[in-house]
């Protein structure tokens, strides 16, 4: 029998999830049907899969203890990982930290234990603030990415109802995110909103770009304003009026403005001349603009953040 605490952080979930996420040797199944045999009960009574945790609940499990394992030690490999992070605002719910092109925020399959996520759990970690051994299912998490070759502000929630709420905001577009960026060639408007629909190819982890709706796409809308332009190269500040995989690097490329140093949807001839190991493109500003109650995070509201000098801006207006 093993009798687990609700905590802050377990709060407002699901027990099904919970549990799936606690329990990483439990089977489904078996989970299931635990609930259904009163194995699993909710401060002492019969529960559904559905019902929701409060804190200060009560959870009693009757199940081998082989599918109730202790944490492995792979839940410390973030202790691995440097926690060398540029941090740009930090507050008892979030952390925006500047994270560097090359990069990754999350581990893939080349991981080797450093990744901004590791990196800021390892920071929290060391400031008492985060300690697997406390926690049933939490971990600090990352609200949004950018691409490993791609700089700018990446935000991390400290608890579980951040999260949910920096989840819900992105979801409404409450968040409103501005990139630098530099793309070959002059603009014919200085001033201008896109849209296009973008289908995504998981196989070949890039998206293409179509004029017209066709199946398997979503529509996409970039709005831009050209700041300065040098030679044949413009600087742009560029907002994310949807948020889509790629969707600058594949929007502007398809219209004949690839951005300096993508190698992906670029043009080697036109990243030649400059040689950017990473491609031109940065995620700069962030603004808090909630339209809805933003609970605990209500005091961001109509904040603004700003990345501090961007990589490729002063060498931009060297340009000849």
């Amino acid at each position: 029998m093993k009798e687990i605490k609700i905590n802050k952080n377990d709060a407002e979930q699901r027990i099904d999830k919970f549990l799936m996420k606690t329990f990483k040797n439990l089977p489904p199944s078996l989970m299931y049907k635990a609930i259904r045999k009163k194995n699993i009960k909710l401060n002492s009574k019969r529960c559904k899969p559905d019902a929701k945790l409060c804190n200060g609940d009560i959870l009693t499990i009757y199940i081998k203890d082989e599918f109730l394992g202790q944490k492995s030690s792979d839940e410390y490999n973030f202790l691995k990982a440097p926690t060398n992070i540029d941090i740009i605002y930090e507050d008892e719910n979030i952390l925006l930290v500047n994270k560097k092109p090359g990069l990754i925020v999350h581990p893939d399959e080349t991981y080797h234990f450093d990744s901004l996520i590791a990196r800021i759990q390892h920071y929290l970690y060391k400031k008492g603030e985060y300690n697997p051994q406390k926690e049933n299912s939490f971990i600090p998490a990352l609200a949004n990415r950018i691409d490993r070759n791609t700089g700018g502000i990446v935000i991390a929630a400290k608890n579980a109802e951040t999260l949910r709420i920096l989840n819900q905001k992105i979801k409404n577009r409450e968040l409103k995110k501005f990139y630098l960026c530099i793309a070959y060639s002059k603009f014919k408007k200085k001033d201008d909103t896109l849209t296009a629909y973008l289908e995504k190819n998981e196989k070949q982890n890039r998206v293409y770009i179509h004029n017209s709706q066709m199946e398997n796409t979503k529509i996409i809308k970039t709005k831009y304003h050209v700041i300065a332009e040098k030679g044949n190269f413009s600087l742009l500040e560029v907002e994310l009026l949807t948020g889509r995989t790629h969707q600058i690097r594949a929007h502007l490329a398809f219209l004949g403005h690839p951005l300096l140093g993508d190698s992906k949807y670029g043009k080697n001839s036109i990243n030649k001349e400059k040689s950017y190991k990473w491609q031109a493109l940065y995620s700069y500003k962030l603004k808090f603009e909630f339209s809805s109650p933003a609970g605990i995070l209500s005091y961001l509201n109509r904040k603004e953040f700003t990345a501090p000098n961007v990589w490729f801006v002063d060498d931009f207006y060297k340009f000849k």
